[in-house]
């Protein structure tokens, strides 16, 4: 007889590919880009250091607009591609 287990997911491995996860993952990298000041950018260029998408950063950062109280986020210009503007307001 075979026995097949199933990793558990505790607090000290938590699932790095979940929504909640992808989202901290954005947000620090906003906080500590705009720890040096207003920071300009486009999801494409900073998707690979993030380690997600650049639709997934479009999608995610429309989330956060509104959930992260010490990040003033908003749409700075469209052409090709949406930039964004995002500063620390705490």
């Amino acid at each position: 007889m075979t026995v097949t287990t199933q990793p558990v997911q505790t607090e000290e491995s938590p699932d790095v590919d979940s929504p909640q996860s992808k989202e901290a993952r954005l947000a620090n990298y906003l906080r500590e880009r705009a720890d040096a000041g207003d920071m300009y950018f486009k999801s494409k260029f900073i998707a690979e250091e993030v380690g997600l998408s650049a639709k997934e950063i479009g999608a995610l950062i429309v989330k956060l607009q509104d959930s992260i109280d010490d990040l003033s986020i908003e749409r700075w210009s469209y052409t090709g591609a949406t930039t964004w503007r995002v500063e620390r307001t705490a």
